[in-house]
């Protein structure tokens, strides 16, 4: 076989079709995980989708030239791209949104959850969740319409949410201690555990993004967008929590079970009340001196 013939099966093997590359990944998600809940690291299924999987990262990997290529060429091109990167509010209302449609699907698997249980502890966390999508949706519908910047209008808005946290607190209160208490447990399907993951961390990492994103925006409302993420990333973590110790045996020794919970739940709840307290406060006293400018100035 000559070196011509070698570079082409190489080339062919590292930089396939960006049709089969698609597949591949397509496979490989989808292939993964099934053979991880049910077959086992030892099954031969189980090796050729691990195998699968590797290759598809390679030529992903070395295909990464080319993507940023074709990234930059689309959005010196690209209309679309162009006012996706020159419309600031935009892409932090598109940002909210998303973050809307996510809380309310978390919402409604909660509610599933609390249907197929018959379990307190799922209606409540639905109402809850259902709750932080009221308040991104208040927040939306403002920062949704075309209007000047109404620095207090934004502050009012901000502390409302600060008092809806106080009283949505209470409930985590008396829903942490309904389940440390009565020591009520579910097992879920490992499917179902690894979607309560998910949402958990896409949570904590929209969070995280949106925190570094909003603090460059001098904005109350934005501000209170980013707190909703955060508390519910925080109480998002405390059900999984929860689940992950009933569902991979971690819920053996019953008191180990409530102190891991009662403590967490615990720091969860303080924080949410300290970071409620802060947008009451200091929203309240900026209204304050900015209603007094106001006066001054007249």
């Amino acid at each position: 076989m000559d070196k011509e013939r070698l570079k082409r099966i190489g080339k062919a093997l590292l930089y396939p079709h960006m049709a089969i590359m698609l597949l591949l990944l397509v496979v490989s998600a989808v292939t993964v995980p099934l053979a991880m809940v049910y077959l086992g690291s030892e099954s031969v299924i189980s090796i050729i989708t691990y195998v699968i999987s590797a290759y598809t990262l390679t030529v992903w990997c070395f295909r990464i030239p080319d993507v940023i290529t074709l990234f930059k060429r689309v959005k010196a091109e690209n209309k679309y791209v162009r006012k996706w990167l020159s419309d600031e509010r935009l892409r932090l209302n598109v940002s909210l949104n998303a973050s809307l449609v996510l809380n309310v699907i978390y919402a409604i698997f909660q509610l599933g959850l609390g249907i197929f249980h018959s379990s307190f502890w799922f209606y409540s966390m639905a109402c809850y969740y259902f709750s932080l999508a009221l308040m991104r949706l208040y927040l939306v519908k403002y920062t949704g319409k075309k209007r000047e910047k109404n620095m207090v209008t934004e502050l009012y808005k901000y502390r409302l949410c600060g008092w809806v946290f106080l009283v949505m607190n209470l409930a985590i209160t008396l829903m942490v201690f309904f389940m440390v208490y009565f020591g009520r447990t579910f097992v879920h399907h490992e499917i179902t555990t690894i979607a309560l993951a998910a949402y958990t961390f896409t949570s904590f990492t929209m969070a995280i993004i949106t925190s570094v994103k909003y603090r460059r925006y001098d904005s109350p409302v934005y501000s209170a967008a980013k707190n909703i993420g955060i508390a519910a990333a925080c109480v998002s973590m405390l059900t999984l929590e929860s689940t992950m110790l009933t569902t991979f045996g971690g819920a053996d020794d019953p008191m180990m079970r409530k102190i891991l919970l009662s403590t967490s739940g615990g720091a969860i709840s303080s924080f949410i009340i300290a970071m409620a307290i802060y947008m009451i406060y200091t929203s309240t006293n900026k209204i304050r001196k900015t209603k007094e400018n106001a006066e001054n100035a007249e």
